[in-house]
Parts: C-alpha cells; sequence; structure tokens
C-alpha cells in the first residue's frame, strides 16, 4: 500500500468510526505504530484529522472546514442516494452548473451521459463529466487547496456573464435563520453568483449539514427550488423550506 492510499485509509477509518487509537490503526492497516504516528501527524498538519491521546478523532465540523480528501469518504452512501435522485432533474438541452463538492461530484457521477451542457468550478467534477459525451465549461480561477473549488475575480467574471437552466448546489450548513453558509468569503461569491444566474437551483445536502452554521451566508431556503437529502428536515428547518420542494431519499 503506498503512503497516499494509506493515508487516505486511514481518514476513512476515523471518520466512519469516530475515532481510532494508533495500535488498531496499525493493527488494521498492517503497519508499525511508528508510521502510522507518522502519518497521523502529516494528517493533522493537513487538516484532515485531530490528533488525540493515543490516536485521532475527525476534525471537528464546528468552526473549522474540513479537507475535500476527509469529506470525500464522509457519508457516501448518503451523498449517492442524494445523487441519484438529484441527477433525475437534467433534461435534454439543459445547461447545467455544478457547484464545486463532494456530494455535487456524485450528483456528475449520476447524470446522463450526453445531452446537456454541464459547467462547474471544480477539477475534478469537470474530469467526472468529460468521461462521458457531456460538453463541458470550466469556470477559471483560482483553486482552493481544502475544497478544490475555483474562486476569484476570473470564476466570478465567468459566472456573470452565463445563464443556467439548472444549478445543483452544496453548502457546509444549513439553520432555519442563518440558512445555506460555507467558511470562505471566496467561495461563497461564486455561490451566490452561480443561485443568481440559475433558473431553477437544486440543494443537495445530507443531514450532517442540518444545523450547522459556518462564517458566510450564501443563500436564502426562499431561493432553493428542490432540496434532495437524506432524512426529513426537523421543526425549524421544515419551516424554513415550507416554500420549497423538498425530497427524502435514503440509502438501501
Amino acid at each position: 500500500m503506498l503512503p497516499a492510499e494509506r493515508k487516505r485509509t486511514i481518514v476513512q477509518l476515523v471518520t466512519e468510526q469516530d475515532g481510532c487509537s494508533v495500535a488498531t490503526l496499525a493493527d488494521e492497516l498492517n503497519f508499525s505504530k511508528a508510521t502510522i504516528r507518522r502519518d497521523l501527524q502529516d494528517l493533522e498538519t493537513e487538516g484532515r484529522i485531530e490528533r488525540s491521546h493515543g490516536g485521532a478523532v475527525p476534525v471537528s465540523s464546528v468552526g473549522h472546514e474540513r479537507s475535500y480528501d476527509q469529506r470525500e469518504v464522509d457519508r457516501l452512501a448518503a451523498k449517492q442516494a442524494i445523487a441519484g435522485r438529484a441527477s433525475e432533474e437534467v433534461r435534454d438541452g439543459h445547461v447545467v452548473c455544478f457547484d464545486a463538492g463532494t456530494t455535487t461530484t456524485e450528483v456528475a457521477r449520476a447524470a446522463p451521459d450526453s445531452g446537456y451542457i454541464g459547467v462547474t468550478n471544480m477539477p475534478e467534477l469537470a474530469l467526472e463529466l468529460a468521461d462521458s459525451e457531456v460538453d463541458v465549461k470550466m469556470t477559471g480561477g483560482t483553486m482552493r487547496p481544502r475544497s478544490h473549488a475555483l474562486v476569484g475575480p476570473a470564476a466570478e467574471s465567468f459566472l456573470d456573464q452565463r445563464h443556467f437552466d439548472l444549478l445543483f448546489l452544496g453548502t457546509n450548513g444549513v439553520t432555519a435563520d442563518t440558512g445555506l453558509t460555507t467558511p470562505d468569503e471566496d467561495e461563497a461569491a461564486v455561490k451566490r453568483r452561480m443561485v443568481a444566474n440559475a433558473t431553477r437551483v437544486v440543494l443537495v445536502a445530507d443531514s450532517s449539514k442540518f444545523g450547522e452554521r459556518s462564517f458566510v451566508s450564501v443563500a436564502d431556503p426562499t431561493e432553493i427550488d428542490l432540496f434532495v437529502t437524506d432524512v426529513p428536515l426537523p421543526g425549524e428547518l421544515a419551516d424554513a423550506f415550507a416554500e420549497t420542494d423538498v425530497v427524502v431519499t435514503g440509502a438501501d
């Protein structure tokens, strides 16, 4: 197992088990405790896990933006179920914008292989679309290492001059009072332009985002046309999205 693959597996195990000891990781991966400790130190420096006494725990989602690599393996079955339903919204001839994110990437994987134009601000997502016969456009801009999203003046200028039939939008958190939020101001600016220039906005977010509040506001619930998620919305959140079509889907 190569070091990069080993570290990816460590992040996955720590996330799925809500924390692991060095001894457990060493046994699972069949590497020495010294190797695992070095990996944990590297992963903490990269912001992908947090060290604890004798092991590691997932990075806290409150006030901290987890890395793309960590989010990619988290709640994957729920994201794939959401993506399967959300992708049904794509129609022939549509111009479809895909926001950067792990759930929106799953939507791109589940979407039809042809018949529409795909636009995104995320290189990995563009590559997923490029594997099919979809005509792919990228915003340009500067890539944020944490989220792999392209942001900045170039991305904003591109979006200001485009219009979309459909937008698949992700979020770091969603609450009844603050709506959709994200940790980074530049990424929020890009998301706002996507929302402003889309005829129909589909929010794709699993229940781990419910009640989470991040640094910058992106959109109000009233700006969302369809919310595809994995469990029914609780109380106040359901009230906030009362005017929105909400579809609940789940992983079997």
